[in-house]
């Protein structure tokens, strides 16, 4: 009802203003320009973000000072403290990054995010900017209109620049222009009371605009043009920073657990940076005057003093929380919980992640790990076994000599309730993910959506492999229940060996082979089951219709084991430069192997 309400309401409120005065209009016009630079020039830097940026993001997070450089810096660069949030909470939602750090970069970024205000107070009043802006405006355009990547992301970052520029300028002609009509001065509101009025105004303006660094440009143009007053600005600015957080509130509503919380941690963060402003409002006031003093700021300069405030309020609240990080870490983690589900889901994809490519592979090999996961405890109660037993230490062929009794299973509701709902969300995430051939992380989406494809026709083979299994397990007849042991055997020894490589565990004192050497194995031993199946034909120990189900199922368990094994190939192979390369070579006990050579020759 409320968002109903809302945007028509805030069409009312312009139109009347722009009714009532031409240069509203003007300012108004001057803050959607700058509002559509900031979309452009974050659309430039999104370019760029295909892997560089989430590797920087990687290795620059692993201490505390780190962290907050790395916000501090990226704000800098991109000012846009909007972008660098998102970023930071995909990579929390993909686990890439701890709350700590999370947390950390978002203090850096408050801080990043006062470079907006010198610029503007230092260089954007004081030169006719537009003049650089119009240049910008036109290579930018032509440039986003190539079909190289990296210009059309320059183009953006450009034009983006010259609208930002081309903002500023009509914000200032506007608020020059109510000089002669209207005083806003008249309306300040001197005293605590008026702090808080404006820093609530503030407050509202971010929430409308999106963006902190928009509301501070119409506060130094106001400013500027002696609209508002020095103590009224500085209550704006304070209200800023804290209306700033609903872009990661916004931002976090989509992701998992660890965004949500790291929305929480900054909304902390500034509003009791914002409490502290304003309860210690005159002692910061004359540290500004110190500071500006000291560099040469005249004392009437209020637009330079402003971004002296901005700059020291924010670094007192980064120095005043840092202490508490790991405290305000606990407490997130108690009272930001995850609801508890019944329904099987994707555990990783977030919407705050498909525009990173990094972030992108990473959450889609971690649901592709948990499809596994689930899909193993099915094939393995598809044969009638535990995946515990399966996983575990005992011989396989003893684990399933024992196991003679068919496990119930309905394997069409647990693919429908488990596996497909999954399936269907790593696919329809990946057709999200709007990323080129030019980005190398296309190619290892490509692969995990082809493990995912493995992993689901393995678990459709079993639902054929299963009804003659389940029929022969226990059966009378003791050479064909003999071989479909085997079958069950030779999926147990692929699962077994896909799970140590899981966990990338090495055995001492087994057999090393690659995994392309374990398919070979298995194609092996298909072969031998396939002679054996003639030869006790041929000896009527078992009647066709047993050899040509036999026959049948032997193919569905190869195929199983096979799409088992490319999987492997592909989850498991190297994702950064600790883990093992694809040709790594993985434990293998000569026994589970030979066992099926063995029996097969023996009959």
């Amino acid at each position: 009802m409320l968002k109903n309400v809302f945007l028509p309401s805030i069409f009312i409120v312009l139109a009347y203003g722009f009714w009532l005065s031409p240069n509203f209009k003007e300012i108004s016009a001057g803050v959607a320009i700058f509002l559509f630079g900031m979309i452009s020039l974050e659309e430039g830097f999104k370019v760029f973000t295909g892997g560089t940026l989430e590797k920087i993001l990687r290795v620059s997070t692993n201490t505390r000072l780190k962290s907050i450089s790395f916000g501090m810096f990226t704000t800098t660069i991109m000012q846009s403290s909007s972008l660098v949030s998102v970023i930071t909470i995909s990579f929390l939602s993909a686990g890439l990054l701890g709350l700590s750090e999370g947390i950390g970069i978002v203090f850096g970024a408050n801080l990043g995010t006062t470079t907006g205000a010198w610029l503007v107070a230092g260089l954007g009043l004081k030169v006719k900017i537009s003049a650089y802006a119009m240049p910008m405006l036109v290579f930018g355009i032509i440039m986003v209109f190539q079909k190289n990547k990296a210009l059309k992301g320059i183009g953006y970052i450009l034009s983006g620049l010259g609208f930002l520029f081309l903002g500023i300028h009509y914000m200032k002609e506007g608020f020059e222009a109510f000089k002669g009509s209207i005083d806003l001065s008249a309306y300040a509101i001197p005293g605590y009371l008026g702090l808080f009025v404006f820093a609530g105004i503030g407050i509202a303006a971010t929430i409308i605009m999106q963006s902190s660094h928009a509301t501070l440009v119409l506060i130094i143009t106001a400013l500027a043009a002696s609209q508002i007053t020095y103590e009224n600005a500085l209550a704006l600015a304070i209200g800023a920073n804290v209306g700033t957080t609903i872009t990661a509130i916004l931002g976090a509503m989509s992701s998992a657990i660890a965004g949500k919380r790291l929305a929480g941690a900054h909304l902390i963060f500034n509003l009791a940076t914002g409490l502290i402003a304003i309860v210690f409002i005159n002692q910061f006031m004359q540290a500004v005057d110190w500071t500006s003093a000291k560099m040469g700021i005249a004392n009437d300069n209020y637009t330079l003093k402003l971004a002296v405030f901005h700059t020291i309020f924010n670094l007192v609240g980064v120095l005043v929380m840092l202490p508490f990080i790991d405290s305000l870490v606990v407490f997130l983690e108690k009272k930001i919980k995850d609801k508890p589900t019944k329904m099987v889901g994707a555990k990783y994809l977030y919407s705050t992640s498909v525009d990173f490519p990094e972030t992108a592979v990473e959450v889609i090999r971690k649901e592709t790990i948990n499809i596994f996961e689930l899909s193993s405890n099915i094939l393995t109660a598809g044969i009638s076994l535990n995946m515990v037993d399966v996983a575990g230490k005992q011989s396989l062929q003893e684990i399933v000599q024992q196991s003679t009794k068919v496990i119930e299973l309905d394997l069409d509701d647990e693919y429908e309730t488990k596996i497909k709902g999954i399936y269907s969300e790593i696919i329809a995430f990946i057709s999200k993910a709007a990323f080129t051939w030019e980005v190398e992380q296309s190619a290892s989406i490509h692969w995990l959506r082809l493990a995912n494809q493995n992993i689901v026709e393995a678990v459709k083979d079993m639902k054929h492999l299963r009804k003659n299994m389940s029929k022969n397990i226990g059966a009378k007849n003791k050479h064909i229940r003999e071989q479909y042991n085997l079958l069950r055997i030779q999926i147990a020894i692929v699962l077994r060996e896909l799970d140590r490589l899981k966990h990338q565990v090495k055995k001492e004192g087994t057999v090393i082979l690659s995994l392309d050497a374990l398919k070979l194995t298995v194609k092996a031993n298909h072969d031998k089951l396939n002679v054996t199946i003639i030869k006790l034909l041929q000896k009527k120990k078992i009647t066709p219709a047993m050899a040509t189900s036999l026959m049948n199922d032997s193919q569905y368990a190869l195929r199983i084991a096979t799409n088992l094994i490319a999987m492997g190939g592909t989850l498991f192979a190297s994702y950064d430069e600790d883990d093992i390369s694809l040709e790594r070579e993985v434990a293998l006990s000569p026994q589970e192997l030979e066992k099926i050579a063995v029996s097969n020759s023996n009959t």
